[in-house]
């Protein structure tokens, strides 16, 4: 391992013990597979499940959780290896969508939901497709925003080329990350997917979100696991009716993975948010939450 990583580890990894000083008494904690979740819930009424993307924990849906609670059971949990989890840069790298998935299958069991409507975005939607998958049973519906679910360009025209272009765009972030120059690899993360000038944009509270999600980052850039692979043929296996959302700017490479799903699911609904890019909750979330909303509700 790069020795920059190896001294980011070791100054940055969180225990346990740290959690009720970090994040306060309103944190919950639920063991499930092995492992502990930090979550946050509000509301009665049927379960909504919210799901963070990468660089992103529980805090990401903040702003929403009281908007969803006025109708429902709403829940916000930090995926595994995630703040303010136990994180390490040898731990479960962002882009495990496979097991993230069954860690979410694992956490509503552990709180007794047996069934619920699952809000994920970006790494989370991604895992939220395999959980839809494998768990058809525990979905009411699900409402996925720009899934980065690199197995659905393949074989598609042009599919390869927008893939090449998007590794090549994310190469400085990934050897940022892969030598321990987190400053640099998180400013290059953000206008990798947001354009120039995204990062300076974010406030304060959310570039310190990534900072405490770097380690998930730097798991994924020196990870040796296989990435997993979701396809159109497991996408049309999805019961569930089936909300996606991207934003009017998003890069062409969410454009073309949001186009596989809504030629692939089954029960589709696509909606495009005005002024936005990538990540649609985090920058239209009045819009976001009505479209979501009304999109629940209908069902």
């Amino acid at each position: 391992m790069h020795f920059g990583i190896r001294a980011l580890i070791a100054g940055l990894v969180l225990c346990p013990w740290h959690l009720t000083t970090a994040i306060g008494a309103d944190v919950k904690q639920v063991s499930a597979n092995g492992a502990q979740f930090a979550y946050i819930e509000a509301g009665q009424g049927d379960p909504v499940v919210l799901v963070h993307g990468g660089l992103q924990d529980y805090r990401f849906w903040n702003a929403h959780l009281p908007v969803f609670a006025k109708s429902y059971r709403a829940i916000a949990y930090s995926r595994q290896n995630h703040f303010p989890n136990a994180t390490s840069g040898d731990g479960l790298p962002d882009a495990a969508a496979d097991v993230h998935g069954e860690d979410l299958a694992a956490i509503l069991a552990g709180l007794g939901v047996k069934r619920a409507h699952i809000v994920a975005h970006s790494a989370g939607a991604h895992a939220a497709l395999f959980f839809a998958f494998n768990h058809p049973e525990m979905v009411q519906t699900l409402i996925i925003n720009e899934p980065p679910a690199t197995g659905l360009l393949a074989g598609t025209p042009g599919g390869a080329e927008v893939l090449k272009e998007w590794n090549v765009r994310f190469a400085s972030t990934r050897e940022a990350f892969r030598k321990g120059e987190i400053d640099a690899g998180l400013r290059l993360f953000a206008e990798a997917v947001g354009g120039p000038g995204t990062y300076d944009r974010r406030p304060e509270s959310d570039r310190k979100m990534m900072s405490d999600n770097a380690l998930s980052s730097v798991a994924d850039v020196i990870a040796t696991r296989p990435r997993p692979v979701f396809t159109c043929d497991m996408a049309k296996r999805i019961s569930a009716p089936t909300l996606v959302t991207n934003g009017e700017r998003t890069p062409e490479f969410f454009q073309r993975i949001v186009d596989e799903l809504e030629r692939c699911l089954p029960q589709r609904t696509r909606v495009k948010i005005p002024g936005s890019s990538h990540t649609v909750p985090g920058e239209a979330p009045n819009a976001y939450d009505e479209v979501v909303l009304a999109f629940i509700a209908s069902h």
